[in-house]
C-alpha cells in the first residue's frame, strides 16, 4: 500500500469524514462502511467543491439504505482541496486517511471504496489497505498524458473486488483508458470487472437508477456476502475483454430510466 505524509495546507485545512448516513438506531454495531470520494480536479489549490460532494450524497443514501439491515454505514469524505496535484496524489492521501479514520471510529469492519472521477482514481489507488475488501470506480480519471511515467498501479487491489463503471459517450475522461487499465487489474486480480453505460457521460446521469442498482449490488455482495445479479456475477467470471466490456443494460435491478 502506497504511504502518504498526510499534513494540512497552509490555511490548517484537513480531510475529515462527513456525517455518516445509515445504521438505524436500533442497530447494535456498524456491520461495514463505505467511503465516498468526489470528484476533483487535476491541478487545484482551491478548497474542495461543495457540488462534488453534493452530488455524492444520493448514492450514499442509497447504499446506506439498501445496506441498512447489515448496519452499513455510508460517509462522503471532505478533501482538504480539490486537486490531484501530480505527484502530491493529493486525493490518494486524503482517501487512505478516511479508511484509517474509520477503522478508528468503527473497529475491525469491511470497508468498501466508491469513488468518481479523480475520486475514483484516488480510491483505486488507495485500496492496497487492509480493511479495504471492494471498490468501485465510476468514470475514473486515468490520465495518459506522460509516456515515461510509471504506469497506474494495479497491485494494491490483489484481494479486492474491483467494479469499473464508464460511460461510452464520456467526454471529460477516457473511457478507453479505464478499460485498459482494467485490462491491467484482471491480471493482478481476478476479481475485477467493468461495464460500459452506452451514451452516457461523465456524470452517469441518464442511467443513475442503474447505476446505483449496480453499486448496490456489489457492495453488499462484497462487504456482506449477498447474492448479486447474474450480470455481475458473469462479468467476474468473464475473460477479458468481455468482462471488461459488460454492459449496464437499461433497468438494471428492477429501477426506472431517468
Amino acid at each position: 500500500m502506497a504511504q502518504y505524509a498526510l499534513v494540512g495546507t497552509a490555511d490548517g485545512r484537513r480531510p475529515r469524514l462527513g456525517r455518516p448516513v445509515g445504521v438505524s438506531r436500533s442497530a447494535t454495531a456498524v456491520g461495514g462502511v463505505v467511503l465516498l470520494l468526489p470528484d476533483g480536479e487535476p491541478v487545484s489549490g482551491r478548497r474542495a467543491s461543495a457540488r462534488a460532494h453534493a452530488a455524492a450524497l444520493p448514492m450514499a443514501r442509497g447504499l446506506a439504505r439498501a445496506g441498512r439491515a447489515d448496519g452499513l454505514l455510508t460517509q462522503v469524505v471532505r478533501y482538504r482541496g480539490r486537486g490531484w496535484n501530480g505527484t502530491d496524489a493529493e486525493l490518494a492521501a486524503d482517501a487512505s486517511w478516511a479508511i484509517a479514520e474509520a477503522v478508528r471510529r468503527h473497529g475491525d469492519v469491511p470497508v468498501c471504496l466508491v469513488g468518481h472521477g479523480m475520486g475514483a482514481r484516488a480510491a483505486l489507488r488507495a485500496a492496497g489497505h487492509p480493511a479495504v475488501g471492494a471498490v468501485m470506480a465510476l468514470a475514473p480519471w486515468l490520465p495518459e498524458d506522460d509516456v515515461a511515467a510509471e504506469p497506474e498501479p494495479v497491485r494494491q487491489l490483489t484481494g479486492r473486488r474491483v467494479l469499473i463503471v464508464h460511460g461510452t459517450d464520456d467526454a471529460a475522461t477516457d473511457p478507453e483508458l479505464s478499460f485498459r487499465y482494467a485490462v491491467r487489474a484482471k491480471k493482478a486480480n481476478r476479481e475485477t470487472c467493468r461495464f460500459e453505460v452506452h451514451t452516457d457521460g461523465h456524470a452517469l446521469r441518464q442511467y443513475a437508477s442503474e447505476v446505483r442498482a449496480l453499486a448496490a449490488d456489489f457492495v453488499l455482495g462484497a462487504l456482506f456476502g449477498r447474492p448479486v445479479a447474474r450480470p455481475l456475477t458473469d462479468a467476474m467470471a468473464a475473460p477479458p475483454p468481455i468482462g471488461l466490456r459488460m454492459p449496464l443494460a437499461a433497468g438494471f435491478g428492477g429501477s426506472r430510466r431517468r
